[in-house]
């Protein structure tokens, strides 16, 4: 993208969202790459960047691991890996030994299904391979220490059981000799000690030349002197001579797995950039989760759809205070390519300009950017700035000269891939001729059909703006009774500077202030007061429009419980009538097994029977039984209909059920335990426990049943 001026990065902040970025880095390549963060114009480099960070992001969100926790720099060892006859240490070659297991990690968690779920974040392994000959060769000669193993060559193991002999063979001696100083008092409190890489004793200084041997050096009080001893010269000649060769035998075995190495050189630049690539791409993730940064709708052209769109620094401070960060919405397009924003002054203009110049250049930057999901955003190829005091002191240019040759920049370069920045246009020179030139410039940046906001108090510019095709207005609403800023930008209408309401409401003298209203232009105040009054009328029916959008949303959420409360009672209602119905089918089913399981044994008896009068009797039994059940359900039913029962002890008098066969009567007389009761004409009597007080069954109820 090319921006202008140069300074714009710096005056739209994008250098804090670069460093904020850097934080996140743990590796060199991840924070060289920030803090060189480019600004691409191709849409695939664009969205593949967005789509990587994206898919990082879910990754951080839904709590999965991804293996990149290795933090490794590794450019000096793989470039003296490139460099003929160069040798690497035993622990370089663990770093390089790291690199690959990082690799191998990569390569597996990118399974079959992965690869289809974060199809972006495995385009970054797509050119490449694992080699598992790297890690073999190393480990055959490395071992976890990086230490070269005994095993490395035949020679390097002799050369190290010839030493492993000698040193014990020395130890042996040693520790006669000190035995023997040490009773004769010899032997100063450190007893033994290495000087030069050879074994000597501690002796006190004054019994130094009782000791035959060789004298290596004194400590610093002079009071101990270090002394090889005669008998221990030549084994220590010969430990240092073993020592000599194993250094040898191991520079020549590292030396050969360097050059072994060498021919991966490049595969391992590549893992080494991938690894750094994956670290960089997770720290745009974490970096999106600080500022909730999502991915939006790109488009292929000149656009700017920006829904709930906040300035990610801003909200990262107001995070910090506690404090409510306020969303803009913007949109520019084909028609309307051309925002005007007016309103008071610390009301917001420059931030909600700066937020729309930061956030675009953070997404042609691959950053996902604080906006909702559903913004649209397209693609600029110039961005060019023009916010605050350019006077230069270096070409002697005036505030208003310096203004007027950024604009002269503009008018020349400008075109439709191009998204322009100005802050109060036509300030720094008289009212009427800047309002005029102001004029021009719009008409030039329209005509051209670049893309823009523009700040300004100028009235002739927010008249212009309401009858010029391709500029719309825009006003920062301001709360009049409170005199506070309510940072919301209203899109479609100009606002008023409040210059009088404000200097009313701080108890500026009255007469101060109609004075001022008699030297301004009776059509000029007449436009800011109507202004004013509209801007006010309008939050107002916002106001009003919100909460009855809120009463709405309550009406339609009950409505929404009430329908769930029905549904769920209807099916409570139909789940206990199949109960019932099941519990009916259930007993029927247990009764026609029954009635099955005896026929079965009549028939068995009858064949087997010599009385086959007996069987019969049998059947005939069962057979009434069953008729004479049903009869005494009809009954019930019948009772059902007409009576409830009641319970208790009978009395005289009391309506009363036989339980035997359902019929009601009236209990006329008890005598014991018995009682009679009349049921129609005929007097019948019935033990007391066979009968059960009822009564009449209420009308609707009966109706119903």
């Amino acid at each position: 993208m090319k921006i202008f001026p140069d300074s714009a990065l710096v005056q739209l902040e994008f250098n804090k969202v670069r460093d904020l970025l850097t934080e996140h880095c743990n590796t060199e390549y991840a924070r060289a790459k920030a803090q060189e963060l480019r600004i691409h114009t191709r849409r695939e480099f664009i969205e593949l960047e967005l789509r990587q960070s994206h898919e990082f992001k879910l990754l951080l969100q839904n709590g999965q691991y991804f293996p990149n926790d290795n933090t490794l720099n590794l450019a000096r060892e793989l470039k003296l890996l490139g460099i003929p006859g160069a040798i690497l240490g035993g622990e370089q070659f663990l770093l390089i030994r790291r690199l690959a297991e990082g690799m191998d990690s990569i390569f597996r968690w990118f399974d079959a299904e992965r690869r289809i779920a974060y199809p972006s974040l495995a385009r970054v392994i797509e050119h490449t391979h694992y080699e598992k000959a790297i890690v073999k060769a190393i480990d055959e000669i490395i071992d976890e220490s990086g230490t070269v193993r005994d095993n490395a060559s035949p020679e390097l193991a002799e050369i190290r059981l010839s030493l492993y002999r000698k040193r014990n063979e020395l130890r042996r001696v040693f520790d006669r000799i000190l035995a023997k100083l040490g009773k004769a008092g010899y032997v100063a409190d450190i007893e033994e000690s290495f000087l030069n890489g050879r074994r000597v004793v501690a002796i006190f200084a004054e019994h130094k030349r009782q000791v035959k041997g060789i004298l290596h050096g004194e400590s610093d009080t002079r009071r101990t002197s270090f002394v090889e001893p005669e008998e221990t010269i030549e084994l220590n000649n010969e430990v240092f001579s073993l020592e000599h060769s194993e250094s040898k035998e191991v520079n020549r075995i590292l030396r050969d797995l360097t050059a072994r190495l060498s021919g991966y050189a490049p595969l391992l630049q590549v893992w080494h950039d991938i690894l750094g690539e994956f670290d960089f791409i997770r720290a745009k993730a974490r970096l999106a989760g600080d500022m909730n940064g999502n991915f939006p709708q790109l488009l292929d052209r000149s656009h700017v759809g920006l829904k709930q769109a906040f300035h990610p620094l801003l909200l990262l401070y107001n995070r910090k205070q506690n404090k409510p960060t306020i969303p803009t919405h913007i949109t520019l397009n084909e028609k309307e390519r051309l925002l005007v924003i007016s309103g008071p002054n610390a009301g917001g203009k420059t931030v909600t300009l700066k937020t729309v110049g930061l956030l675009q250049l953070m997404l042609q930057s691959g950053l996902l950017v604080p906006v909702h999901p559903d913004s649209e955003m397209g693609i600029f190829k110039q961005l060019m700035i023009h916010i605050g005091d350019t006077q230069s002191l270096e070409f002697e240019l005036s505030t208003y000269s310096s203004h007027l040759k950024n604009m002269k920049y503009f008018m020349e370069n400008a075109n439709g891939r191009t998204l322009f920045f100005i802050d109060e246009l036509g300030s720094g020179s008289d009212p009427n001729l800047g309002g005029a030139f102001a004029e021009v410039i719009l008409e030039e940046l329209v005509r051209k059909h670049s893309f823009g906001i523009v700040t300004t108090h100028y009235l002739n510019l927010k008249v212009m703006a309401g009858k010029t095709p391709g500029i719309i207005n825009g006003a920062m609403a301001f709360d009049e009774q409170n005199l506070l800023p309510l940072y919301k930008l209203a899109i479609g209408k100009p606002g008023s500077s409040y210059t009088f309401s404000i200097a009313e409401r701080i108890g500026l003298e009255p007469r101060l202030i109609q004075r001022a209203r008699t030297l301004v232009d009776e059509d000029h105040f007449r436009l800011d007061k109507l202004l004013n009054a509209t801007e006010q009328d309008l939050a107002a029916l916002e106001k009003k429009e919100k909460d009855l959008n809120r009463l709405m949303k309550e009406n339609e959420k009950l409505k929404k419980e009430m329908e769930a409360l029905i549904h769920r009672e209807r099916h409570d209602q139909q789940v206990e009538l199949l109960k019932h119905q099941n519990r009916i089918t259930e007993e029927r089913i247990a009764y026609l097994k029954e009635m099955e399981r005896k026929l079965r044994q009549i028939v068995f008896d009858w064949r087997k029977a010599e009385d086959k009068n007996e069987v019969i009797k049998q059947m005939q039994a069962l057979l009434f039984k069953q008729k004479e059940k049903q009869v005494n359900e009809k009954v019930r039913k019948k009772f059902d209909a007409k009576y409830t029962e009641v319970g208790g002890s009978v009395g005289l008098g009391n309506k009363v059920m036989m339980k035997k066969n359902h019929q009601v009567g009236t209990v006329r007389e008890i005598r014991g335990k018995k009682a009679v009761v009349q049921v129609g004409l005929i007097p019948i009597t019935v033990d007391l426990a066979d009968l059960t007080v009822v009564q009449d069954r209420p009308q609707e109820e009966s109706s119903t049943t």
